[in-house]
């Protein structure tokens, strides 16, 4: 018998996607850039920071790579490209600790905040890897 994990409670939300401004320094939309982000999913902020299309009005925000229904079947469609603001959002308890921002985001929406229980039977990535340092 095959042992099945429950999903992720982001895997499905999007509220963050639809709530803030997703704003990072324009070369991660360069196609030499950190993460590759699709540059014609972004619009200039200044002369030092994009940001990707459908955040950049506030109160009316909804990322342009966001598809789907929020909180029902909604992901992102560059999930491997997101600019970094988008891979440092961390939900609520998905590191055991409660993050404001992603209750905001989702009682926006209509969403209950998450809980600890809902992360019971969820198998979480391993955080990230520290940079391996230098020895001189």
């Amino acid at each position: 018998m095959g042992h099945h994990s429950k999903q992720h409670p982001c895997l499905s939300c999007g509220a963050c996607c639809a709530h803030f401004r997703v704003a990072f320094y324009w070369r991660e939309a360069e196609p030499d850039g950190i993460w590759k982000v699709p540059i014609k999913l972004t619009v200039d902020l200044d002369s030092t920071y994009r940001c990707m299309k459908g955040t950049e009005v506030k109160h009316q925000n909804k990322c342009i790579a966001l598809t789907g229904r929020i909180g029902r079947d909604a992901h992102c469609s560059i999930y491997q490209n997101r600019p970094t603001p988008c891979r440092n959002f961390i939900a609520s308890y998905e590191d055991g600790k409660h993050h404001p921002r992603c209750d905001e985001a989702r009682e926006h929406h209509g969403l209950r905040p998450l809980r600890k229980d809902d992360y019971a039977g969820v198998e979480l990535p391993p955080p990230p890897s520290k940079s391996p340092q230098i020895e001189t």
